[in-house]
């Protein structure tokens, strides 16, 4: 993807945040949606280091309770685990690790004994524990008896991680333009790189409507038309897509590029235009109000002017910054200004599961993730993005996610 696959929780402006929840694993809440946002949190000190080594302890009750402890790679609730997953998640970042890029990102890394030699050895550690590993228990053990945890300052300088979700989305699309099917997606310009600064905005290359065609300055270079301008934006949002073609063959599509513009939440546009209640802003609604207002689409998505170009990937998996592929619910998106990218991290916050009704409720988790993407909405040492997965349900989870929490990566003692 390159998370300019933005965030589904804000990829329409939203911006959920739920209170701190203690770190227990898979806990039911009874927590309304959505909650109240909080107030702002203080500025943290400048020079202060994104991440801190912390002390642990020896001893924490119930194991459940404590830092490490991850019962979805063993499996519960009658569902099987996701070792291979997190393996699968190792494997690529170790991948990305052996490059000359990582090298070049690692080498003037601010934190102190943070160095790509560590991390890959932390990652093959790691891989070997989960591989071996009879229980979340025994995982959990090994890991507070051989790693390091290093805290993240947070927003606060105090350790509160803002945390929304992204996913990648599935639609239906023509290789041909019709009276239907007139919304394209862009290839990247090859001479892009050659554009005059400031970029032109959104409105200029796709017109207030979305449907500028042959005038705009990018004619020759569609390759996919969509039926619904909403789908084919919340592509620019998501970065990447699976693609159903109607020839019944399928594809996808991934980020090749963008304009030099900064992110715009429409959410908090049409709040405050008074269109919609800030506070209880969520993915289903925001879609809803443009379903049934649809002129107000050519009002709104134009003040987003970043715009995206895109390139077909043949099916391929969505690939996040590092240029590996995004695993559902084993890889995050972070600021890589500040932080390791391709790491073994930990978090702690809630997110939204089905119930045995299908309903959607929040449980309070602690997850092993590696770092994997970026987003141009995901800023400073108090953000996380969780890569949820693809389609429906992924993209639903991900609508109402959005929460404080902690993050932690996790390096070897020696």
């Amino acid at each position: 993807m390159r998370k300019t696959l933005a965030l589904a929780s804000l990829s329409l402006g939203i911006a959920f945040v739920n209170t701190i929840w203690p770190a227990v694993a898979q806990v039911p809440t009874t927590i309304p949606l959505p909650v109240p946002l909080p107030t702002q949190p203080s500025t943290p000190p400048e020079l202060q280091l994104p991440l801190l080594p912390v002390d642990i302890g020896n001893s924490c009750t119930p194991v459940s309770t404590c830092l490490g402890w991850d019962e979805q790679i063993f499996g519960s609730r009658g569902k099987r685990g996701d070792r291979q997953a997190v393996l699968a998640a190792i494997d690529n970042s170790l991948r990305y690790l052996a490059k000359d890029s990582a090298i070049a990102a690692y080498k003037d890394y601010p934190v102190p004994g943070i160095t790509r030699d560590r991390v890959r050895r932390s990652l093959l550690r790691f891989r070997q524990l989960v591989a071996t590993a009879k229980s979340a228990t025994q995982l959990q053990a090994a890991i507070r008896r051989e790693f390091v945890f290093y805290k993240s300052v947070g927003n606060d300088g105090k350790g509160t991680v803002k945390f929304t979700a992204y996913y990648e989305p599935v639609y239906q699309a023509s290789r041909v333009k019709t009276s239907i099917y007139k919304y394209p997606l862009y290839q990247l310009p090859l001479n892009f790189a050659q554009w005059a600064k400031p970029h032109p905005k959104r409105i200029d290359l796709e017109g207030k409507d979305g449907l500028l065609g042959d005038k705009s300055q990018l004619r020759g270079l569609e390759f996919l038309w969509f039926r619904d301008r909403l789908d084919a934006y919340m592509v620019h949002i998501q970065g990447s897509a699976q693609i159903r073609l109607t020839n019944g063959k399928t594809t996808s599509v991934g980020y090749a590029g963008g304009t030099d513009y900064p992110w715009t939440s429409i959410g908090k546009e049409l709040a405050k235009d008074g269109k919609l209640p800030l506070e209880s802003l969520t993915m289903p609604r925001l879609i809803s109000y443009f379903r049934q207002n649809p002129l107000e689409l050519s009002n709104y998505l134009p003040r987003w002017e970043r715009f995206v170009f895109f390139k077909e990937t043949s099916g391929r998996q969505a690939t996040g910054s590092i240029h590996v592929p995004v695993t559902a619910e084993r890889s995050i998106a972070t600021d890589k200004s500040v932080m390791p990218p391709g790491a073994l991290a930990l978090i702690n916050s809630s997110f939204p599961y089905p119930d045995v009704g299908g309903k959607l409720e929040y449980r309070t988790v602690s997850r092993f993730v590696l770092d994997q993407d970026t987003g141009s909405a995901i800023k400073g040492p108090g953000r996380v993005d969780y890569f949820m997965g693809t389609g429906k349900l992924a993209g639903d989870r991900a609508g109402i996610t959005g929460g404080n929490g902690s993050l932690y990566y996790l390096l070897l003692k020696k």
